[in-house]
């Protein structure tokens, strides 16, 4: 498990459950040789499954289908390897596509999405009192736990502030583990079965073959966007940083080229591995509880997210399907991809879900302060055993 995230991605990177290592990565026992060569072996089966659901013809096929590969394998026992370092790479990819959608003409109607920003920040709020007092009263979690498990803002960074807060790390991250991968086949999969959604957004993204050397050079130059973020130790760095670089020399019309299809590809595939490798070492039978509070949580926030979007829609006169993707309780580097696969509005979204990551690593450990010295929440140890 892991990104978090962050991250090795806004929702990657945290302390495994049980003993394994986050994302299935390097452990002193493994060796460095023995290590990487798992993970180009789980590389390989992402990259099968990702050949079987683009065959099958569905949606967001090298992240889903690498995701289930990678995660049937893990819970079947496989040495699944994810690599941060490989992911580290791919996030920030995905961060300047978040950027080229900003061009211009998009800017014109930022305005139009201030009511549903706001909007989303109250449903979060109420997001996450229902499903904390759920995993805590119905599932038997700690408090502390219970809080940070149902804070959509960051795996990692609920999971490390879970920790230092005196809850259950590994519990914490498995359940947003669970919410994550839900989430990116719920979703994609509702559009291809009841909205006739045939793939193929990826394809305005152009090819590699078509990349002048000068744009190449410009986006390549956005990723310092990441190391510069995290030297001003602002959240999210590894995506939002080469995000809004890349949102500025898009927006002022110095370049409207965009990552080609075979990078972003790519990036699902790494992306889809390392979820499927979170699970390495988690026992399905033993964990079974908090498999089923995670996906009961998942079902809750994207069906409620589902009904805000109804709501929302009538109101502002923004499309559904575009506010659903951006309510919904997937990572920002998921969603992005399964927006522009579907053709909606990637800079909506993505906006979305960027204020959403930033709100919560900066309001979730302010709250809970608040209500700990307000009622003196604490969590019992010994129930960390899961």
């Amino acid at each position: 498990m892991s990104d978090h995230s962050e991250p090795s991605g806004p929702e990657a990177g945290v302390a495994p459950p049980a003993a394994a290592p986050a994302e299935g990565g390097w452990r002193p026992e493994d060796g460095w040789l023995k290590w990487g060569v798992a993970v180009v072996l789980s590389l390989a089966l992402g990259a099968l499954g990702g050949v079987v659901f683009d065959w099958l013809t569905m949606p967001l096929a090298w992240m889903i289908g690498s995701m289930v590969f990678a995660t049937a394998a893990a819970l079947a026992g496989a040495p699944v390897r994810g690599s941060r370092r490989l992911r580290n790479v791919m996030v920030p990819v995905l961060g300047i596509m978040l950027g080229s959608s900003f061009t211009p003409e998009t800017l014109e109607h930022v305005g139009r999405w201030v009511p549903s920003v706001l909007s989303m920040l109250v449903f979060v709020a109420v997001v996450i009192a229902v499903v904390a007092i759920y995993l805590y009263k119905v599932m038997g979690f700690g408090p502390v736990s219970a809080y940070f498990s149902a804070t959509p803002g960051g795996l990692a960074t609920m999971a490390v502030i879970g920790a230092e807060m005196g809850g259950d790390d590994r519990r914490i991250g498995l359940t947003h583990s669970i919410r994550i991968m839900l989430t990116v086949l719920i979703i994609p999969f509702y559009f291809r079965i009841f909205e006739g959604y045939v793939p193929g957004g990826l394809e305005s993204l152009g090819s590699v073959v078509d990349l002048s050397l000068k744009d190449a050079a410009l986006l390549a130059a956005c990723a310092l966007g990441y190391p510069l973020f995290k030297v001003l130790r602002l959240p999210s760095a590894q995506i939002l940083g080469p995000m809004m670089l890349s949102a500025g020399v898009h927006a002022s019309g110095i370049t409207d080229a965009k990552p080609p299809v075979e990078i972003v590809n790519l990036a699902q595939l790494v992306i889809g591995t390392s979820i499927g490798a979170r699970f390495v070492g988690i026992s399905v039978v033993r964990l079974g509880k908090v498999m089923m509070a995670g996906a009961g949580a998942t079902i809750f926030m994207v069906g409620f997210a589902a009904a805000a979007a109804v709501a929302l829609e009538a109101w502002t006169g923004l499309p559904f399907a575009a506010i659903w993707l951006a309510f919904a309780p997937g990572g920002v580097a998921e969603m992005t991809l399964i927006s522009l696969a579907l053709g909606i509005d990637v800079a909506f979204v993505s906006t979305h879900h960027v204020v959403r990551v930033t709100f919560m690593v900066i309001a979730a450990p302010i709250v809970f302060h608040f209500l700990q010295s307000r009622w003196g929440i604490r969590e019992d140890p010994s129930k960390h055993e899961i």
